[in-house]
């Protein structure tokens, strides 16, 4: 992956791609799910892997929404592995059982993350670790693929030392342990409390058995300052919709909302060069580290792309209610 980023610049790194909007749960500060939405059919994912593959993509993160509620998951893992991409994806861990497991053992899954966010549920997050000590015991016994499970500080977490029992319970479990910064609905820094930056520090110290050692951006983050950098989102890294438009991040819905379909080199490079004004206080840690790639190189010179006409509506449908 870095080799070839290296070599580079024209294709993207990773892309998320959303396979179903919905989800089985209701957190308190997403705004990327709704409880009504069908799953994409399983040929559109097809196509929409098979064109990110022909744009070089090295890596495809399935996200949501929940995308284990998609009836055709395993297919569409399976098609990223076929045509050479690392398959990648962030579930919240409630369907998963051994048989599951299994499964995705078969279609050939690389990489799972699951967020856990505090110790026992609360009216903000459902994604407890008592709910969920069972599903990750499963996943340590017959899981085949990588598994990194994120706690998170910030944006209304009631207890942030539940941050470092959920980090260490990953490592028992012979997993890797990171830990995120919630950002608001626009996707733009909350500054850490006292305590939660503490509790931020000490994740900090088991960062050596984390598969992410990139912390510049989340420690600027953690102390309330903005970074400086080259945002490559809509470039080295790709938010494909479950309407399947290209989008900067999954907090940036809207820009530049091109139909994957016809995304091109062309749509790459100049989204390569597209100053994003937000992004300061970023806290969407995969377009930090895709960008790190580039961090040395080409000066960012154009403008904000205009949204498309109604790609706006589409997202505040989805994203109304949830903020």
């Amino acid at each position: 992956m870095i080799a070839k980023g290296l070599l580079s610049r024209d294709h993207p790194i990773l892309a998320h791609l959303i396979p179903i909007r919905r989800c089985n749960l209701e957190c308190g500060y997403c705004n990327e799910y709704d409880d009504y939405s069908k799953p994409v059919p399983v040929e559109t994912m097809f196509r929409r892997v098979d064109k990110l593959a022909a744009l070089g993509t090295t890596v495809v993160t399935l996200s949501g929404g929940e995308p284990l509620l998609h009836p055709d998951l395993d297919q569409i893992i399976a098609r990223l592995r076929k045509r050479g991409i690392i398959a990648g994806m962030i579930t919240n861990g409630y369907l998963l059982n051994v048989q599951r497991i299994q499964r995705l053992n078969d279609a050939g899954l690389d990489h799972m993350q699951i967020s856990i966010d505090n110790i026992q549920p609360d009216d903000v997050s459902k994604k407890s670790l008592k709910v969920l000590d069972q599903r990750l015991r499963w996943l340590s016994e017959h899981a085949l693929f990588h598994v990194n499970i994120n706690s998170v500080v910030g944006g209304g977490t009631r207890n942030p030392e539940d941050a470092l029992k959920v980090g260490e319970r990953a490592l028992a479990l012979g997993f890797t342990s990171t830990i995120g910064i919630i950002h608001d609905g626009d996707g733009q820094l909350r500054p850490l409390k006292e305590a939660e930056r503490k509790v931020y520090k000490a994740m900090k110290s088991m960062e050596k058995s984390s598969y992410s050692r990139f912390n510049k951006f989340q420690d600027a983050i953690a102390e309330g300052r903005p970074n400086e950098w080259k945002c490559r989102a809509g470039a080295r890294y790709l938010y494909v919709c479950e309407d399947g438009l290209v989008h900067y991040c999954s907090q940036q819905r809207g820009y530049p909302a091109k139909p994957l379909e016809q995304y091109s080199v062309e749509d790459i490079r100049r989204e390569y060069l597209t100053q994003k004004g937000c992004s300061p206080y970023c806290t969407v840690s995969c377009v930090h580290q895709t960008s790190l790639m580039d961090f040395w190189r080409d000066t960012q010179i154009h403008p904000p792309a205009e949204p498309a006409p109604n790609s706006l509506i589409q997202i505040q449908k989805h994203t109304a209610g949830h903020r």
